[in-house]
């Protein structure tokens, strides 16, 4: 196993891309996946050979304020620090920014204090249905 970190889509379409979100409900698929990267301030891929093994993407304002939606790595790479490695990549990418959000379920909230994050509160609405992005307007 070789990770390398790409910072472009310059070589997504040579990449076999599956086998993220599990557990999730609704999940997006591989065409919207493709969306959700192509519309991102930023995207960092962690590939293995030829195999996406993980990614992280920001959406931003470019000025002030950026939120982390997406970090997923595949159930047989985690636990090897790819997606610390991702997070400090994008954590560098974004650093001239006032504020880095992200919101995650409360079992994470310990991972992302250890990558130097702080606890807070938030509001939020999920609209499962939609979770897939088939939705889109």
């Amino acid at each position: 196993m070789k990770i390398v970190y790409l910072s472009t889509l310059d070589k997504i379409s040579e990449l076999e891309i599956s086998g993220f979100f599990v557990g999730w409900p609704n999940p997006p698929n591989e065409e919207v996946l493709m969306k959700i990267f192509k519309r991102s301030y930023r995207v960092i891929l962690a590939t293995d050979k030829n195999k996406l093994v993980g990614f992280i993407n920001a959406l931003s304002d470019g000025v002030l304020s950026s939120y982390i939606p997406l970090l997923e790595v595949l159930p047989e790479y985690q636990g090897k620090g790819i997606g610390k490695e991702l997070f400090k990549r994008m954590k560098k990418e974004l650093e001239h920014m006032y504020m880095i959000d992200l919101v995650c379920d409360e079992d994470l909230v310990l991972y992302y204090e250890k990558l130097g994050m702080i606890k807070s509160n938030g509001a939020m609405i999920r609209n499962y249905k939609n979770q897939n992005g088939e939705n889109e307007k």
